[in-house]
């Protein structure tokens, strides 16, 4: 299986305002890139903060390309009936929950529940189940939590930030992790550039630290 981050950001580095509002942090060619991302996968994964906060649809809209599974990790059972990722268009749609009973929501979503670990669920179990439903390209879209969780798990092949020329000054970052004491337990990889337009992807390859169930590697 391949597993894509993707992380759209200002230039210092935030995703919001304080008051979480994100529409849009990129312009066009950032948001296109996100859509040809999602053509080019299986399955768009997202956690429920980013559903409750933005109510993404999770389709290809801005390029042609075919539309991907909509799969949202709602441990917590929050998910609203009406969120427009549920839209019925014959794309399949999965929550991922510790407890597939969920009777409130529409007909036709696919339930898969996976035990919490410490509060959570485990970014690997989540990789295992998705590749047993036959996904093989994933793409991790947010918010920044979901995708620093499977960062720090080492679950990413993959890693797209894609930078806007704006300072918001203040508001969540794009990446939460766990604090580091020197700058050589910084996580290093290469990096290749492109430029979108005004904004520029940064392509980050995290296949030599790809882990299995386990903490990402650090660069010594």
């Amino acid at each position: 299986m391949t597993v894509i981050g993707q992380i759209g950001q200002s230039l210092d580095g935030r995703i919001a305002t304080p008051a979480g509002h994100s529409h849009y942090v990129n312009g066009d060619d950032g948001l296109a890139h996100l859509h040809r991302l999602r053509a080019l996968v299986d399955a768009v994964v997202v956690g429920i903060g980013t559903v409750l906060a933005d109510d993404p649809q999770l389709t290809v809209r801005r390029v042609n390309g075919p539309q991907p599974a909509r799969v949202v990790i709602d441990p917590n059972r929050k998910l609203p009936h009406h969120a427009r990722m549920l839209a019925d268009d014959g794309v399949r749609r999965i929550i991922i929950t510790d407890d597939a009973t969920r009777p409130d929501l529409p007909q036709g979503l696919e339930l898969v529940p996976i035990r919490r670990v410490d509060g959570s669920i485990p970014p690997q179990a989540i990789l295992d189940a998705l590749s047993g439903l036959g996904f093989r390209r994933v793409l991790i879209e947010g918010g920044a939590n979901t995708v620093s969780r499977f960062l720090s798990a080492g679950c990413l092949d993959r890693l797209h930030v894609v930078v806007a020329p704006i300072v918001i000054g203040s508001g969540p970052a794009g990446f939460s992790l766990a604090p580091i004491e020197t700058m050589d337990q910084a996580l290093r990889f290469p990096v290749r550039t492109h430029s979108l337009g005004p904004e520029v992807l940064f392509d980050c390859d995290l296949s030599a630290q790809r882990a299995s169930g386990g903490s990402a590697k650090k660069s010594t």
